[in-house]
């Protein structure tokens, strides 16, 4: 009986260990002169609806339960793409608010704090919402987890612009795709 509770501590142990250097290997992102260049915007409304409940109960009622995980499967594939890219446009941001955390105005350096910190929240929230993805492709019917990430990631949006119109009022960084 020990031995079976050593080796689920050790495998707990040995996975945590696994998702924490995937996460900070993640984190150290090479240093490019334009790291605002890097951010891919993300249409965020796009994946409001993509995550909508609503939308999910209505495909679960009108489809077969077949067609159903199919496409629920598919919806997952577009929910890890937008919570990744999320995730990765973190990284940047978090790697944008440390470099402005040693401007000399106070103003700068409470954005640039306030921008790090909401950054890193999504990106931890990212990746435990892709493990919770990629869990429900063997449950299709279970909850999706990114509704979190979708609030998070705008709000994260408004402390990037803070930071942008801070440091260059002419230049605004762009997180989220606006539809024209």
């Amino acid at each position: 009986m020990t031995l079976a509770i050593i080796l689920v501590v050790a495998a707990i142990l040995s996975l945590a260990l696994i998702v924490g250097l995937a996460v900070s290997r993640t984190l150290q992102l090479s240093v490019r002169s334009n790291l605002a260049g890097q951010i891919e915007p993300i249409d965020v409304e796009a994946f409001r609806n993509l995550i909508n409940v609503a939308d999910d109960a209505f495909l679960r009622e009108s489809l077969a339960p077949k067609q159903f995980r199919a496409v629920r499967r598919a919806r997952l594939r577009a929910t890890a793409a937008y919570v990744s890219q999320a995730g990765r446009n973190a990284v940047v941001l978090v790697h944008i608010g440390q470099a402005a955390l040693t401007s000399s105005d106070l103003r700068t350096q409470q954005a640039a704090q306030e921008l790090v910190n909401d950054a890193l929240l999504v990106r931890r929230n990212a990746t435990f919402a892709l493990l919770r993805i990629y869990a429900a492709f063997a449950w299709p019917n279970s909850v999706l987890p990114a509704h979190a990430i979708a609030e998070r990631y705008e709000h994260l949006s408004g402390s990037a612009m803070l930071l942008g119109r801070l440091q260059n009022p002419a230049v605004s960084v762009r997180l989220a795709a606006r539809l024209q």
